[in-house]
């Protein structure tokens, strides 16, 4: 086969533009809004940060629309090594986005509770509290569902790469690690809600060395 160097290349920005839009749109909001155990104090900084807030919902749907455009354009890249795994890595993609962007429906409804709750409205009661942490926890569930998916995708990427011998092997049999981290930390995230361990943050690496392939890949023959 001989690679669309245009195509490469262009999936390799999609794929480089999903990691500011991801991190932003999913880590922003735990890691500085919200404080464990304290709904007030998170309401109080959600609404303080209101449009950094929205931002990050924003940002997260973003991220779930470009990762079905990389999906297409890599699945185009290597389709001809093999159609029907190709083709699994729109169909996982595109099973993630829809269910990203639903999950966000979390934040909004988070976001106009707290507005419902803010002084100007009267002090927020235990109903409207107990239903922002729900919503936030619910967040986090739809979060690992949609990392099933986010994982799954790079289970045919993975593959496909593995049969291109004019390229190291490793980054298609790491692509499967990164994949199998997602599926863990779903297993554990569900099973042990109270566990801390997030394996897939050591499992990144198929990723990065995917998107380095994307931006230096050269169109010659490489047969699989």
């Amino acid at each position: 086969m001989h690679l669309n160097i245009k195509t490469a290349r262009l999936a390799g920005l999609f794929y480089l533009l999903q990691i500011p839009l991801g991190l932003f749109g999913i880590l922003y909001e735990p890691t500085m809004l919200v404080v464990p155990n304290q709904v007030a104090a998170t309401v109080s900084n959600i609404l303080a940060n209101e449009f950094l807030f929205r931002l990050s919902i924003v940002s997260a749907i973003a991220c779930a629309i470009i990762t079905v455009l990389t999906a297409l354009l890599i699945s185009n890249l290597l389709r001809p090594l093999q159609q029907y795994w190709a083709n699994g890595i729109v169909l996982f993609a595109a099973l993630a986005a829809p269910i990203s962007m639903i999950n966000e429906l979390n934040h909004v409804a988070v976001l106009l509770l707290a507005k419902s709750s803010s002084p100007a409205a009267g002090p927020a009661t235990y109903q409207v509290e107990t239903l922002i942490a729900g919503l936030l926890t619910v967040h986090q569930y739809g979060l690992k569902i949609t990392g099933i998916f986010f994982g799954l995708w790079l289970l045919p990427m993975g593959l496909l790469m593995i049969k291109l011998k004019a390229i190291p092997k490793i980054i298609g049999m790491l692509l499967l690690v990164t994949c199998a981290g997602y599926l863990v930390d779903f297993i554990v995230f569900f099973i042990y809600p109270g566990s801390t361990l997030v394996v897939s943050e050591y499992t990144w690496l198929g990723e990065v060395l995917m998107l380095l392939w994307l931006f230096v890949a050269r169109n010659k023959q490489t047969t699989p």
